[in-house]
């Protein structure tokens, strides 16, 4: 079965991000955090990603990116340690990542949330932020995470 022009195109973005990347999460008021490594690596059209984070309050984890037909759009299938799993629409083009959970999925939405990461010009950082809604409508910043490419 082929996969449609648009799928071809969005699973060739997902290059970008395959790799090792150590990751630096900022909270506000919070010294930088380093120390947390994640990697993306290809299975088929789909990239899978794992995380190790180096403090207790942040879980592991792992997510299946990939592109789903029938939205139209690419998918983060997210997982952590905690038993949490969501799904993000995604998009990822012209140097800027996205992801947003608005709407319920595998877990209740008790917040909505949002991702915007912009890669630096030769695609070796991520400079991103998290930002969280607990009415669904009005976003503020939950932190910042920089993800340095290794190699």
């Amino acid at each position: 079965m082929s996969e449609s022009p648009e799928a071809d195109s969005a699973h060739a973005e997902l290059d970008r991000l395959v790799g090792e990347w150590e990751m630096e999460v900022e909270f506000q008021g919070i010294p930088p955090m380093g120390g947390a490594r994640t990697t993306f690596e290809r299975m088929g059209p789909m990239v899978v990603q794992r995380w190790e984070i180096p403090v207790p309050e942040a879980p592991d984890g792992l997510a299946v990116y990939g592109y789903d037909e029938s939205r139209g759009t690419l998918l983060q299938h997210y997982f952590d340690e905690r038993g949490v799993a969501r799904v993000y629409e995604m998009t990822l083009a012209g140097g800027v990542w996205t992801l947003e959970r608005t709407k319920e999925d595998f877990s209740e939405l008790n917040f909505s949330q949002r991702f915007r990461g912009e890669f630096s010009e030769d695609g070796s950082e991520i400079r991103a932020t998290w930002e969280i809604s607990h009415d669904h409508d009005t976003f503020e910043k939950d932190f910042d995470i920089t993800y340095r490419r290794l190699g």
